[in-house]
């Protein structure tokens, strides 16, 4: 059986501000997208990678790959449309898998955390292997959080809080049937954030793993430039 990597690269960048898609967007002369696939690849865990971009952007985004020659091990690469969400973006890449009957672990992994690391990789597919049907890396929320329902601040306990992080791993029968039960809700309560949170919504138990902190999720401008210090920290 086979590991698969959804790699969600179809974000117009809006918040970041340039003109291309944020996944094109390069970090040390490579787009953050091709980062983001060498370490799933480099992980030794992944086997096939589907990578879902803006429509009418795949040769494009295919010809920022081919610039740079082959993954790591020689994993394949496909690309395919994503759609108006996250959520869409992702059912495009289940789709495109569709026909891949020896893929049993789906991984959902965003191209703007661009250096999560292979260990991170690694770590996710052995939970899913071990038993796990849904898994997480997490970090400790490391802010004080205060819910300001009504306009007034309350202090939450933030000991038993976690910042979510990608990749995400899961059996791959349990996140088909998460998004086929998200799409046949109304639209409006089926645009997720994660896919995690579509295996809660089915009552399955999500397990989680030690994120990393070079998985930050790249969103402004300054959010590159610190993963420009830490790409040069782990080169050096």
């Amino acid at each position: 059986m086979r590991v698969a990597a959804i790699l969600t690269a179809a974000g117009s960048g809006s918040r970041f501000g340039s003109v291309l898609p944020k996944a094109l967007v390069p970090l040390a002369g490579v787009p953050l997208v091709v980062h983001a696939a060498r370490r799933l690849a480099g992980s030794g865990a992944v086997d096939t990678i589907v990578v879902t971009v803006p429509e009418g952007r795949q040769d494009e985004v295919a010809s920022a790959f081919g610039a740079v020659g082959a993954l790591p091990r020689g994993v394949p690469v496909a690309f395919v449309a994503g759609g108006p969400t996250r959520q869409a973006s992702v059912a495009a890449g289940l789709a495109a898998l569709a026909a891949d009957v020896d893929v049993d672990v789906v991984l959902v992994h965003d191209a703007a955390r661009a250096l999560a690391p292979e260990r991170l990789v690694v770590d996710v597919v052995a939970a899913v292997r071990g038993g796990a049907r849904a898994v997480v890396p997490v970090l400790p929320v490391v802010d004080s959080i205060v819910d300001v329902t009504g306009g007034v601040a309350r202090h939450v306990d933030r000991s038993s809080l976690r910042a979510v992080q990608t990749p995400q791993g899961f059996d791959r029968a349990l996140l088909d049937r998460a998004h086929a039960a998200a799409g046949a809700r109304a639209s409006s309560d089926a645009a997720a954030t994660d896919d995690a949170s579509l295996c809660a919504a089915l009552g399955e138990p999500v397990t989680v793993v030690a994120g990393d902190e070079a998985a930050l999720k790249i969103t402004v401008p300054r959010d590159l430039a610190l993963a420009g210090l830490i790409l040069a920290e782990s080169s050096a």
